[in-house]
């Protein structure tokens, strides 16, 4: 054996942490805010991965209200419920998640562009 085929079998995966994160289609340890783009400018910030024994609609209800955008909540088959709302609201939602102590902000991953 040379010293590579040594290398290969024991080099670094830089995707296998990315890989661990998204093993379980809702990882249940944390509290995912995405953004998805639409159709040109338009966007979708989607909260995904809050505990069953919040109240959705009224956490839907506050953060619409907070930031003068509209929003739904989606039942989602792998994912379960997902709180979807207008414009990239990201770092607004994670701050108020955080403020009104729903979430540690460590238990908050922010993913998007």
């Amino acid at each position: 054996m040379s010293d590579l085929d040594i290398q290969i079998r024991t080099a670094f995966d830089p995707f296998a942490e990315a890989n661990a994160d998204n093993f379980g289609a809702g990882s249940k340890d944390y509290v995912h805010i995405r953004i998805q783009q639409r159709n040109g400018r338009k966007s979708l910030t989607t909260v995904q991965g809050l505990k069953k024994e919040f109240s959705y609609n009224k956490i839907l209800k506050d953060l619409k209200k907070e930031f003068c955008c509209n929003g739904t909540v989606v039942q989602d088959p792998e994912l379960g419920q997902v709180i979807q709302l207008q414009d990239d609201q990201r770092k607004n939602v994670s701050t108020f998640l955080v403020q009104a102590g729903i979430v540690k902000k460590e238990h908050i991953k922010i993913h998007g562009f």
